[in-house]
């Protein structure tokens, strides 16, 4: 059995499709679907439903999937092992996270990150939108749920809070609610519900179930601008709010708690640049615990 072949299976079935994972491999896509028809015939099972948007894997090629991720994995920890990668640490990481976590905190860590390590290159995705690991969207994911599938390494990062915040504009103009009959009577700022990635940041229920925002936007940094712009009462992220001396606690409700996880596929644990930012960003969660509550 051929490595190649094997290398190409695992670029198709990570982005789900022959042109996609050609154009990731830098090869045509006739090479693409030869080497995949050739690891079919040794493997003498198919791998691979052909679907008008792609590819997607049989059973047989689930399972496979899985045997070559593991020989993956000990390739990569081969080749660190002996070309010593356990000293230099260079090399692209891609960081996935929620925007809030990763423009509002971690942008503004990761300058220390690379003077420490200058051969290193860091690729910050700070998005509200999920990563696939095992398709190697992204070396390191932050998430807000603890993942239950896959070969992912998971540990949690910190606690953070969320609290209603009026602007003091709004404030000033409108009085602060005490209840929660009295804060539905005020202009609401929110989240895109439909576009939230995981049932953890569906919070407004936390607050009440009959939460209704007239001014809905899918970026917790755009929330906060438009609180602070007297749009209306958010729920915002205290470690974002406390920065701003115009933003106002609204007293109607106590503060949502949720959590940030750090993880990374278990295929890279081994590998040293990978390992290196998992704990810088660990490190610098730890000096500024006291921001996120």
């Amino acid at each position: 059995m051929n490595w190649d072949d094997i290398r190409i299976f695992l670029a198709v079935a990570r982005s789900g499709q022959i042109l996609g994972a050609a154009k990731r491999l830098g090869i045509n896509h006739a090479t693409v679907s030869r080497r995949v028809a050739a690891l079919e015939s040794d493997t003498k099972t198919r791998l691979f439903r052909r679907v008008t948007t792609g590819t997607l894997l049989t059973p047989a090629g689930e399972r496979f999937l899985a045997v070559a991720e593991r020989m993956e994995a000990d390739l990569i920890a081969a080749r660190a092992e002996l070309s010593g990668e356990e000293e230099a640490v260079s090399g692209p990481v891609r960081i996935g996270t929620p925007d809030g976590f990763g423009v509002a905190f971690l942008a503004s860590h990761l300058g220390e990150l690379i003077s420490r390590h200058p051969e290193l290159e860091i690729q910050l995705v700070p998005v509200p939108r999920s990563f696939s690991l095992s398709r190697r969207e992204a070396d390191i994911a932050i998430t807000v749920d603890r993942p239950v599938e896959g070969r992912l390494v998971a540990g949690k990062l910190v606690d953070y809070s969320l609290q209603l915040y009026a602007g003091e504009g709004y404030a000033g103009e409108y009085g602060l609610p005490q209840t929660i009959p009295d804060l539905l009577k005020h202009r609401l700022v929110g989240y895109v519900s439909d576009l939230t990635v995981s049932p953890s940041l569906d919070y407004a229920p936390d607050i009440t179930p009959d939460w209704q925002a007239r001014f809905s936007i899918s970026s917790a940094l755009g929330q906060v601008e438009a609180v602070r712009a007297n749009a209306g009462i958010g729920i915002l992220h205290t470690f974002i709010a406390r920065r701003y001396p115009d933003l106002v606690p609204v007293p109607a409700a106590p503060p949502i708690r949720r959590a940030y996880w750090l993880v990374y596929h278990d295929s890279v644990r081994a590998v040293r640049r990978v390992q290196v930012v998992a704990a810088f960003i660990q490190e610098a969660v730890e000096k500024n615990r006291g921001i996120f509550l």
